[in-house]
């Protein structure tokens, strides 16, 4: 199968826990795989080092036939710098993607945002191939949780549009059960809705022994350390966090790490520092690499969201991280990720939006065995690798991808035989 790959981000941004590795992964299958993107710029909304905006930049990676086109980057709190960001990005790629990709058998899209779905909507229609529509993040529901548009007159209209590239998908990919849940109720048939959960984003080997040397350098070793590794954004509500750790500053040699960048960075840093907490520790961006190393050191992982009810039908994917590197997991999430924490008995849950809660949980963490908490552990490792292996799910698309190209290939001969017959009943 000849197959692209359509996302806004892409390998080397940290963001890109999907689209790369599943281009790849189906590269090394014996399938042709493209990408179109844009010049790589998150979390900073700065093009990398290394990097020029022009109209066309093509590389391979990983085997991929990459192809880049420009956009306005921007990662601000500005709904409209974001808008427009989205927009030029979805411009690019319709306008100059038609041009710089070859033909492909089928469009994969990554959603959000909405204007890569417009444009991998329109590249399908022009160029008369199927497109699978795989959603991470419900809008406009997510845009109204995390307050950065309210709803009203233009929440209604993306909402439209979204139903619309629904109906002319053909299939959508889902996270979780509870997002077919929602979108079965938007009005979506159940037969076209596809739940594929995201495998973890960096190495899904187990993790190395704590190095002795990273833990002295970074304030890690002889510490109780509860790490926090991803986005700090708004959806996160890491002001809670902020409030659990004020009520743990007697609990000693606890931290809390967060191990990342976001909209949310530099603020949360300023309150820290206004109310004199000596037990969070900021890393900033990170790498898989020095993710890896603040993992090995974690004594338990916190996922947290805000309460929001869409967030209980999400899983957010620093979830399966925290599985794969097999350490007691702490999850203020609702829904969908309670469940996966607790029927695999991979952890603790509290209530999200609870510092008193939240304070409670690492507490008892803490106060466990080692024995105790090792069991959490190795069950989260257990967890992840009976529900979200890679190659299992990689395998899985592959079927999908499969089943939707020759489905297509059967209409357009049966097409073909209808318009044939006509013509050949004339010359009888």
């Amino acid at each position: 199968m000849k197959l692209l790959f359509l996302s806004m981000h892409y390998r080397p941004e940290p963001c890109d826990t999907r689209t790369s590795q599943l281009a790849s992964g189906l590269q090394a299958k014996g399938h042709e795989t493209a990408a179109l993107t844009s010049f790589p710029n998150y979390p900073f909304g700065r093009v990398y080092d290394g990097y020029r905006q022009r109209l066309v930049h093509r590389q391979v990676v990983d085997g991929v036939r990459v192809t880049r086109v420009p956009m306005m980057p921007d990662h601000s709190k500005s709904a409209i710098r974001r808008a427009l960001s989205y927009l030029s990005f979805g411009f690019s790629a319709s306008a100059i993607g038609f041009f710089a990709v070859r033909r492909p058998d089928l469009i994969w899209i990554h959603h959000p945002p909405l204007t890569t779905g417009i444009a991998g909507y329109l590249l399908a229609k022009i160029k008369r191939i199927p497109y699978v529509y795989e959603i991470h993040d419900l809008w406009p529901e997510s845009l109204a949780a995390t307050g950065m548009i309210r709803e009203g007159r233009i929440t209604r209209l993306i909402g439209t549009i979204c139903d619309f590239l629904h109906r002319h998908a053909a299939a959508i990919v889902v996270t979780s059960p509870g997002m077919k849940d929602h979108l079965v109720d938007r009005g979506v048939s159940t037969a076209r809705i596809h739940v594929f959960p995201q495998w973890a984003a960096g190495d899904e080997e187990p993790l190395p022994e704590a190095d002795a040397e990273f833990g002295q350098e970074h304030g890690l070793a002889g510490k109780f350390n509860i790490v926090c590794l991803g986005n700090l954004g708004i959806a996160q509500g890491l002001d809670t966090v902020i409030e659990a750790a004020k009520r743990l500053r007697d609990l000693d040699g606890a931290q809390i790490v967060l191990a990342g960048a976001g909209a949310e960075l530099e603020r949360l840093r300023r309150r820290v520092l206004e109310e004199s907490l000596t037990n969070v520790k900021f890393t900033g961006q990170v790498d898989r690499e020095l993710a890896r190393k603040y993992l090995a050191w974690a004594d338990g992982l916190l996922v947290h969201l805000r309460n929001d009810p869409l967030f209980a039908i999400t899983i957010p994917s620093r979830t399966q991280n925290y599985l794969a590197a097999g350490r007691p997991i702490l999850c203020g999430v609702r829904g969908d990720t309670a469940a996966i924490v607790s029927s695999g008995d991979a952890g603790l849950c509290f209530a999200s939006e609870d510092a008193a809660a939240m304070e409670a949980a690492i507490r008892r963490l803490h106060s466990m065995a080692s024995g105790e908490r090792a069991r959490f552990g190795a069950n989260a490792r257990r967890a992840y690798e009976a529900w979200f292996a890679k190659d299992k799910l990689i395998a899985e698309y592959e079927g999908l991808f499969r089943r939707i190209v020759a489905g297509e290939a059967e209409r357009f001969a049966v097409v073909a035989e209808e318009v044939a017959r006509p013509a050949r009943e004339r010359a009888a």
